[in-house]
C-alpha cells in the first residue's frame, strides 16, 4: 500500500531509539523528510544517515528547547506536515510511594510534552496535516503496578480525542497508538525470563512482547493518507492485552 508521505516534513520526538527509532527509518522508508529530537544525542550514531534526516537536542519538558528545535526544522523544510509524540519517561511506583515531584515529572514528560510540542508545531502545520500520539493501553485499563502512567495517560488520551475536535475544521487528525508491551529502551538488558513472566502475569494472548516495527507500523498507517477518515482514534498495539471493549 502506498501511504503517500513522499516529500512530506515530520517530526518524531525521542527517535534515537526503541519505537521512536522505528518510527523514523519508517518514514523515511516512504520517502519522507525527517526531523528528531532527542535528550540522548549520543545514540543518534545508531540512526541511517540520510539526507532526509535531521537530528538535534530536543528537551520536551523545556518550551524554548522545543520552540528552538522547531523554528530548525521550519527554516530547513518551510512547515511541518505531521508531528509524533513519541518522547516518554515512566516513574513508577505506587500511590503511596510516589511523591508530588514524581507525579510532576511524570505528566511534565507525558502529557505537557504533547500538549507543548502541539501547540508549537500547530503554527507551522498545514491544514490536512497529521498529529500522533503514543500512549499506554493502562491510560483505558489502569493497573496500580503502573499508577503514574494510568492516570497521567488516561489525560493523554483525552488530550488526543478533544484536539481532534478542534481541528478537524482544519483537516487536521489527531490520533494515538497505545502501547502494550513492547520492546524499547526502557526494556534494555532484561533477560528472557523475564519477559516470559511479564507475557504471563499480564496475560497477553499472542504470548510475547512486541516489536518496535510493529508498534511503527501502526503510527506510520495513522500518519498516511489512507488513514484519512480517521481522527480522534486510539488504536492498542498490545497483542491482544487489554480487556475493555
Amino acid at each position: 500500500m502506498d501511504l503517500g508521505l513522499t516529500g512530506e516534513v515530520a517530526i518524531v520526538t525521542g527517535g534515537s531509539r526503541g519505537i521512536g527509532r522505528a518510527i523514523v527509518e519508517g518514514l523515511l522508508a516512504e520517502g519522507v523528510r525527517v526531523a528528531t529530537g532527542s535528550r540522548h544525542p549520543e545514540d543518534w550514531s545508531a540512526l541511517p544517515t540520510h539526507e532526509r534526516l535531521m537530528a538535534a537536542r530536543l528537551d520536551v519538558t523545556d518550551p524554548a528547547s522545543i520552540d528552538q528545535f522547531v523554528a530548525q526544522v521550519v527554516e530547513r523544510w518551510g512547515s511541518v506536515d505531521m508531528l509524533v509524540n513519541n518522547a516518554g519517561k515512566a516513574y513508577p511506583g505506587s500511590f503511596a510511594t510516589l511523591t508530588d515531584e514524581d507525579w510532576h515529572k511524570d505528566i511534565d514528560v507525558k502529557l505537557m510534552a504533547q500538549v507543548r510540542m502541539a501547540r508549537r508545531v500547530l503554527k507551522d502545520m498545514p491544514d490536512g496535516g497529521r498529529i500522533v500520539n503514543l500512549s499506554a493501553i493502562f491510560g483505558k485499563e489502569p493497573n496500580p503496578r503502573f499508577f503514574a502512567s494510568s492516570v497521567n495517560r488516561a489525560a493523554c488520551t483525552s488530550f488526543t480525542k478533544t484536539l481532534a475536535k478542534e481541528l478537524a475544521s482544519r483537516r487536521i487528525r489527531v490520533n494515538a497508538v497505545s502501547i502494550g508491551f513492547v520492546h524499547s529502551g526502557q526494556w534494555e538488558g532484561r533477560p528472557d525470563e523475564f519477559f516470559r513472566e511479564i507475557v504471563e502475569r499480564f496475560e497477553v494472548p499472542l504470548g510475547r512482547f512486541g516489536e518496535a516495527e510493529e508498534a511503527a507500523n501502526a503510527v506510520l498507517f495513522l500518519l498516511s493518507h489512507p488513514a484519512s477518515y480517521l481522527t480522534g482514534v486510539v488504536l492498542d498495539v498490545d497483542g491482544g492485552m487489554a480487556k475493555y471493549l
